[in-house]
């Protein structure tokens, strides 16, 4: 259904006043949900007040809740914690306490408040909104403001940002602060692993999460942990022996380490709880291994926030305020949040009602109730580390699904299971190896024999190509490049003797992890099999690499560790001009004719203007972003930080433009221009990299296993697929997980420039603008939607959101 573009600029903050609070544990990423609050606020002509030190400073009153301008939220975007202070408070859980909160704000004609916080803050906002109205009239009574106020003020508006590291709030895939906890953590588990493996120890590593397992759960998926204790999936009676034998097999299979991580509330069947301690001396006395408790505590709340979250957090923010503007005395409380890529208004307290359903589910035993409460997302992490974590003895793995009979030339029939092969094609990208790792190990759980390509499709040719175990891939998550080797060689020119080697190896299912080339060789191979029976089998890609590039998915695995490595390189140019100011910075990053990662490292890192193919631009754009650096050189702000992506235009190049602002800025601002090249391609990957490349990679395999036993020709004794939907491409769209087949995806790519025609990031194109004090248009179409929260079941897509 098409539907007319609704531009914000008809809605209009004039005469609003917007007050933005942060309460509750501090989270990183709050900082760039309040920036962006009061930047979109003071672009619609809101006032923005802060209110310090959370619901205490509401109470408090005075210094405590101050007008602001665009430049007190200057340099914040990638400072951790909160600036505005946060702090418990028990006199806001008193009716006297919200009545002197209520004159407090009335008193500076507040009637619209953004509360980022947890579901306890959110809650009080809740019961603040509901009693708004009878406050003001015992205020009136009390002869504290007149009548005319209790008309004026008569309603309060109430939106929420879930900021919270645990990720522990119903509605929403990620809350603020969540993936820069897992990136602490993930520091310390890589750096813990290689001490452990020097002396061969067992590292028990406690993580935080009182009531939510979500970071110990997540983080055991992201560095392939030996177990995971959390609080909403307790291990089944029985489980210290369990344990005890998984490390022990560990230990003979060669592992030098092995990792525990458990979550603070980590609790056994009968709800009692199970310690870091505890396990550590479990593990000391049954096997005597050199065990060692490392509790990370306060670590994962510190530190600056990553890019996703700046992001996410900078997304909110001006979702929150566009809620807000819209918003009427009919409107419930809302709470704006995440689901897949997309930004949704959900109702604040059928949040709250579910997030404390699962408490509910985990103080009654009902724990595969709690797990699915807790989400799609959350229930499919925990069913693929169960998957990934524990190799199943061989007389358990599936036999008579997965056999393909075969002639032998002495006696009749024998029985094989089918033969899958992995490769990686294009350059490398970060979370390629735990793709790798989930493919294969998933492979195997499905009974089949896995076989890894060397060198992608030129290494194929030359028979490069090995069986591959479940052992060989241990360790994988946490290895940056691609261990396989790739290669940016299409198929196209070595097709007889792939087509050989897929003979002579009965390859019976193929599965490609890479970029723009992967996909572009898949195309081939399908075109080839007219003329060779051997490709007629099933295959399938899984987009990898660090452009985001490929047609059919949002997000390509790869592209967020290279987004971190450009906001972090962002934020240290930025530190360096702060000391010798009147300085604008050019940076030119990858990305092909994409401009994804020039675009979103631009609106994570505080750009004032990014250069991108898809939005084409001239000499008097760039003039006029020259006229806006001069402007700014006149503020408190005396830096600039503009992004260029290497192929946006031909002749405006990178060069072009650093002589260009040197020449038009001169007596105002000097340039510097720094090319980031290869090293966005290489480090270890993101925790979303890694999550996202063992889940997507998971379903990829299964979905290999499905076709196989669709396609199977029992009398002809082989697998035969020949149609569209057997070379797919899976992809995340939107909200799910998609296969769609290659061909169908024709229609959608722009072959000469290798990008595909439509990408849902050049909508928040105009978000970096605004929150750079650039007028622009801003197509809200998608929002204002006030959804309710959906209770899935176990077959639903699952969503690609980490």
């Amino acid at each position: 259904m098409d539907h007319q573009p609704k531009f914000f600029e008809n809605l209009s903050g004039t005469g609003k006043a917007i007050g933005v609070l942060t309460s509750g544990g501090d989270a990183q990423g709050m900082n760039a949900a309040v920036r962006a609050v009061v930047r979109m606020g003071i672009y619609v002509k809101a006032k923005v007040y802060f209110v310090y030190e959370g619901y205490q400073g509401m109470v408090d009153g005075g210094d405590n809740i101050v007008e602001v301008s665009w430049e007190s939220v200057s340099s914040i975007l990638q400072v951790g914690g909160t600036v505005i202070g946060s702090a418990r408070c028990k006199s806001f859980r008193t009716r006297e306490g919200r009545l002197q909160a209520a004159y407090n704000l009335v008193q500076r004609g507040i009637t619209n408040l953004c509360v980022i916080g947890g579901d306890g803050s959110l809650t009080g906002a809740n019961l603040f909104r509901e009693e708004w109205s009878g406050l003001l009239e015992e205020l009136a009574q009390k002869g504290k403001i007149d009548e005319e106020a209790v008309k004026k003020y008569a309603y309060l508006n109430i939106v929420g940002m879930v900021g919270s590291i645990d990720n522990d709030f119903c509605g929403t895939d990620m809350t603020i602060g969540t993936d820069s906890a897992l990136h602490r953590i993930i520091e310390v588990v890589d750096a813990i692993m290689t001490t452990a493996q020097s002396h061969q120890r067992t590292f028990v590593l406690e993580v935080m999460g009182r009531h939510c397992g979500y970071l110990a759960l997540v983080s055991a998926l992201a560095c392939g942990a030996d177990w995971v204790f959390i609080p909403e999936y307790p291990p089944e009676e029985g489980w210290e022996d369990s344990m005890c034998v998984k490390l022990s097999e560990n230990r003979a299979r060669k592992k030098r380490l092995n990792i525990i991580i458990v979550a603070e509330g980590a609790i056994d069947c009968h709800n009692k709880p199970i310690t870091s301690e505890k396990v550590k001396d479990l593990v000391v006395q049954r096997l005597g291994f050199d065990t060692r408790v490392t509790i990370l505590g306060h670590v994962q709340r510190g530190g600056t926030p990553s890019a996703f979250d700046r992001i996410l957090a900078s997304r909110m923010g001006v979702e929150a305020v566009l809620a807000l503007l819209e918003a009427t005395p009919a409107t419930p409380a809302c709470v704006v949040s995440l689901s897949g890529n997309q930004a949704v208004r959900l109702p604040l307290m059928e949040c709250v009602q579910m997030t404390q359903e699962v408490q509910k589910a985990m103080d009654e035993g009902r724990f595969v109730e709690a797990v699915r409460l807790r989400g799609r997302s959350f229930e499919n992490n925990l069913n693929t580390y169960k998957l990934l974590s524990h190799k199943k003895p061989d007389a358990e793995l599936p036999k008579d699904l997965s056999l393909t009979f075969q002639r032998s030339k002495n006696s009749g029939f024998f029985l094989t299971n089918f033969n899958v092969a992995v490769l990686n094609v294009g350059a490398p990208a970060a979370g390629m190896n735990a793709a790798v790792r989930a493919a294969v190990r998933v492979g195997i759980t499905e009974g089949h024999k896995m076989f890894a390509v060397i060198d992608g499709f030129e290494g194929f040719a030359r028979g490069k190509i090995k069986e591959i175990s479940w052992g060989d891939v241990g360790g994988w998550t946490g290895q940056g490049g691609s261990i396989l080797g790739t290669k940016r060689t299409l198929p196209a020119k070595y097709l007889e003797k792939i087509a050989d080697q897929m003979r002579t190896n009965n390859i019976n299912a193929l599965m490609v992890i890479g970029g723009f080339e992967a996909y572009l060789g898949l195309l081939e191979l399908s075109a080839a099999r007219e003329k060779y029976d051997e490709f007629c089998v099933p295959m399938v890609m899984v987009p990898a690499t660090v452009s985001n590039n490929v047609p059919g998915s949002d997000f390509s695995i790869g592209a967020d560790t290279a987004l971190n490595t450009i906001t972090d390189t962002c934020d240290r140019i930025k530190q360096s001009a702060s000391g010798t100011k009147r300085r604008v910075f050019i940076i030119e990053t990858m990305g092909g004719y994409c401009g994804y990662l020039a675009n979103m490292g631009a609106l994570a890192a505080g750009a004032d203007a990014a250069y991108i193919f898809e939005e084409q631009f001239d000499i008097r754009e760039l003039q006029a972003n020259v006229e806006h650096l001069t402007e700014k050189m006149k503020t408190s702000i005396q830096r600039g930080l503009v992004l260029r992506n290497e192929n946006c235009n031909e002749n405006y190049t990178t060069d072009f433009i650093y002589q260009l602002y040197s020449e038009e800025g001169k007596g105002v601002f000097d340039c510097r221009k720094n090319v980031l090249g290869h090293m966005q391609q290489g480090g270890a990957p993101s925790p979303f990299d890694r999550n996202f490349g063992t889940k997507i990679s998971a379903k990829a395999m299964q979905w290999i296993s499905k076709k196989l036993k669709e396609t199977y020709r029992k009398e002809e004794g082989k697998v035969f697929a020949n149609t569209d939907d057997s070379v797919c491409l899976l992809g995340m769209r939107r909200r799910n997980l998609v296969f769609q087949p290659v061909a169908e995806l024709k229609t959608e790519t722009d072959f000469v420039h290798r990008i595909p025609k439509e990408q849902w990031w050049l909508k928040l194109r105009p978000l970096m603008k605004i929150l750079a004090k650039y007028k622009t248009s801003y197509d809200v179409s998608d929002s204002g939607q006030l959804e309710h929260v959906a209770m899935h079941s176990p077959k639903e897509a699952e969503t690609g959101a980490i």
